[in-house]
């Protein structure tokens, strides 16, 4: 039997912060890892550039069922903290749109920098570890395949259910809920959404096609691109907007948002008038959508055989495209899970469990998800540094 200060499950971005934290004060840290190499989930992150901060970030990038449970997080350690630990191990990175953080290099230069940190600090790492058992008497008691060890403060850093390829489980809901903690229900987040049937129909030979379009659902707006995918829609505004969307929701779509089509198309009337709509429409988007639109919705024909009724209709089909999604791609495809750890249950100084001494939660297992962006990285680096100070 091993004792230590602090023993984190998971070695993801907030276990390893947490931990190097910890050290950093002197505490004697052990990570306890069920895979066999750590932070799969930083090396994949921002396409293997590792999107780690977000320049723009707010409390309300944020959806949780408290929504001021991050704040204190963020503001204690916030993107500049994170930028300044980047700077110091003089990892090379650039902004991208929409205040996007990227290594200029790969992610493995961020990961690099939090294990050096963490052997700085004397943190120890158990790669391979099956964690068999918790009990907590005086202390937490950790059984494992390999050893068991003892701790004052036991923190569950494991993530939640999205991409199980990579080896996400359900632990860490387990172990709340094993010490009567309420965990909010989980949902995939930042995920693609699929088409029902007759959609798919209308839609899915368009597959690989991306366009720029502003993207709304329960009073949520996001303006990026789409992608059409052989099952549904994909692309950086219909992520955005699936953390926001619940089942049987309205999905509007206006795939022309810098322009008004009922003016374009009036001026096409006086200076064009001869050429078919598709063709015109074809010009701002792709002929395949222009075409497709007005097959399933309007008759194609030379712009100047349009009506004004007929003209404020078709803008309305490009402008407002509704639609119903049958569902998401699920947890295998997800960025992030949605819910997790009750708030309430949960201190937002200290991470720690309120009915049970010593047990902390931190990062992705938390109820708290940040949009695309770099968001979900900085909850993972405030959250496992907040209670880094405390463990």
């Amino acid at each position: 039997m091993k004792n230590y200060d602090v023993v984190i499950i998971g070695a993801g971005a907030a276990g390893l912060m947490c931990a190097l934290t910890a050290g950093q004060r002197g505490r004697n840290v052990m990570i306890l890892d069920h895979a066999d190499h750590v932070g799969k989930k930083i090396l994949i992150s921002g396409g293997g550039s590792c999107n780690f901060t977000n320049l723009y970030l707010e409390a309300e990038h944020y959806i949780s069922h408290n929504p001021h449970f991050c704040k204190s997080a963020l503001n204690r350690f916030c993107q500049y903290d994170f930028i300044s630990l980047v700077k110091k191990h003089n990892v090379s990175y650039q902004q991208r749109q929409l205040g996007q953080l990227f290594c200029n290099g790969n992610s493995v230069e961020i990961l690099n920098l939090l294990l050096h940190e963490c052997r700085l600090s004397g943190v120890k790492i158990q790669k391979s570890c099956t964690i068999n058992n918790i009990e907590k008497n005086n202390s937490f008691s950790v059984k494992t395949n390999s050893e068991n060890y003892t701790t004052q403060s036991l923190v569950i850093a494991t993530g939640g259910l999205s991409m199980p390829t990579i080896g996400a489980t359900g632990f860490g809901y387990d172990v709340a809920k094993k010490f009567g903690l309420n965990v909010q229900p989980g949902q995939p987040g930042l995920v693609p959404l699929t088409f029902n049937n007759n959609d798919l129909k209308s839609f899915g030979d368009l597959s690989g096609i991306s366009l720029d379009a502003a993207v709304s659902s329960n009073g949520q707006l996001f303006r990026e691109a789409i992608l059409f995918t052989h099952r549904g829609l994909s692309g950086p505004a219909v992520l955005q907007i699936s953390n926001y969307w619940q089942p049987g929701d309205e999905v509007a779509i206006n795939l022309l948002p810098d322009i008004d089509l009922t003016e374009t198309i009036k001026q096409w009337q006086k200076e064009r008038p001869r050429m078919e709509l598709k063709n015109l429409i074809g010009e701002l988007l792709t002929r395949r959508i222009a075409k497709r639109w007005l097959e399933l919705w309007y008759h194609n024909k030379p712009v100047n055989q349009y009506n004004e009724k007929e003209i404020n209709q078709i803008a309305d089909l490009f402008h407002v495209w509704r639609f119903r999604p049958a569902g998401t791609e699920g947890y295998k495809v997800a960025e992030v899970t949605r819910g997790g750890v009750d708030t309430e249950e949960l201190s937002s100084k200290t991470f720690e469990a309120r009915r049970v001494k010593g047990l902390y939660f931190i990062g992705e297992v938390v109820d708290v998800t940040g949009w695309l962006g770099g968001y979900n990285l900085q909850w993972a680096w405030s959250s496992g540094y907040c209670a880094g100070q405390f463990v």
